[in-house]
């Protein structure tokens, strides 16, 4: 946690100079075009990527989820690459808005945070090992946790396991599908009313999706559930159809200011909502099989479960008793 808040913290501090920097230097009373909008909308999404990553760190150690950890871990690679490429695509942004006069050239607004922009990547290589440390180090503490939780039934500890990372992937979804729809409504210019109409009724409705998909898991709901599967197809298709849509040729121009940043995300996406779609399965034909008691009562780390699972042993007298996995 500690180290995640410190990289937050200096990044968005790098990050707010380089905004305060690009601000400063626009010339004022042009009219606003999508290529001036780029680098605000970079720069916005890598404070809030960083801002939710420390949301989940909290919520990581709250759960005591392992998968969670280790996922994070990924997502802090995933904005390493992010930083990189915001490096290339704010050189390019400047020096494009310089050509057309929307930059005071005089302001020297690139060599004075190209420094910070190198940083950026550094910084967040140095600290994606110390979490990777740290993750290891969690590793077996969590583990035993779930241990005293879940007991040493392997067939109880996979099917937990898998809802796990199914959770976890869900609160990874929001972000990617999330910075790639924002991107997409604030740069991307010329396409049609009604599919930028649908991209903006597409958000609630995918945080209403997602929100529900864990309710119908804990629920072990199978309707709730194929709904939601069915669902996570069409998302993958829209995200197919989009990653294509940004490579025609009679579209590409429209896309081409954020079009690095798009595919990233994009592709990043599409393999999370496979990862999704086959976890969801696996979940849904874990259904009835004794893991809905734990879901529902469960609280890993706290106290009382502490105190009361610290002791216990097993029923000698009665071993059907001890393999029901209850956790009263």
């Amino acid at each position: 946690m500690i180290s995640t808040t410190v990289q937050a913290a200096v990044v968005l501090a790098i990050e707010s100079y380089v905004f305060a920097e690009f601000q400063e230097s626009l010339v004022a009373g042009k009219t606003q075009i999508a290529l001036d909008r780029t680098i605000p909308t970079y720069l916005t999404l890598f404070i809030f990527g960083f801002l939710y990553q420390v949301v989940l760190v909290y919520d990581s150690l709250r759960l005591k989820n392992t998968i969670q950890v280790i996922g994070l871990c990924m997502y802090n690679g995933g904005m390493l690459i992010y930083a990189a490429i915001q490096y290339d695509q704010i050189q390019t942004a400047v020096e494009e808005l310089g050509k057309q006069g929307y930059i005071d050239t005089d302001a020297h607004v690139w060599p004075d945070v190209q420094p910070f922009l190198l940083a950026v990547p550094c910084i967040i290589a140095f600290f994606s090992i110390v979490m990777t440390f740290t993750a290891w180090k969690l590793y077996d503490e969590f583990a035993w946790t779930i241990y005293k939780h879940i007991s040493a039934d392997l067939r109880m500890k996979r099917r937990f396991l898998t809802y796990q990372i199914y959770i976890a992937l869900l609160k990874f979804d929001f972000f990617f599908f999330l910075g790639f729809t924002v991107q997409f409504l604030v740069i991307v210019t010329g396409v049609q009313d009604f599919e930028f109409g649908l991209t903006i009724a597409a958000i609630p409705v995918t945080i209403l999706i997602l929100v529900m998909a864990a309710f119908w898991t804990r629920r072990e709901n199978k309707t709730g559930m194929l709904v939601t599967i069915f669902l996570f197809f069409c998302g993958l298709a829209y995200f197919i159809f989009k990653l294509a849509r940004m490579y025609q040729p009679a579209k590409e121009k429209d896309y081409m200011p954020v079009r690095k940043n798009l595919t990233s995300f994009a592709v990043i996406t599409i393999i999370l909502i496979i990862l999704t779609i086959i976890n969801a399965s696996l979940c849904t034909a874990n259904f009835n099989k004794g893991l809905k008691p734990h879901l529902r009562k469960r609280k890993i780390g706290s106290e009382e479960e502490k105190m009361d699972r610290m002791t216990e042993l097993p029923d000698l007298k009665h071993p059907t008793a001890s393999n029901r996995m209850t956790i009263d």
